[in-house]
């Protein structure tokens, strides 16, 4: 199992993106990945985006703009 596939299966699990997995998958993304990889992050986003997962830098944000 590569590791952006490590990272998404843990957020999917914890229901929760860390400041630091959404860093490495940002890494991880401009080099060589594959076709499940980027079906395992496509995943990660889909479930952020209908509110499964949530995410560290986001809830931050919110936090800075009340």
């Amino acid at each position: 199992m590569s590791l952006i596939h490590q990272i998404v299966q843990e957020a999917l699990a914890n229901k929760y993106l860390t400041i630091e997995a959404e860093e490495q998958l940002r890494q991880l993304l401009k080099s060589k990945y594959t076709k499940e990889d980027l079906k395992a992050f496509m995943n990660l986003q889909h479930a952020a985006m209908e509110g499964r997962v949530s995410q560290e830098s986001r809830m931050l944000n919110q936090q800075v703009r009340v």
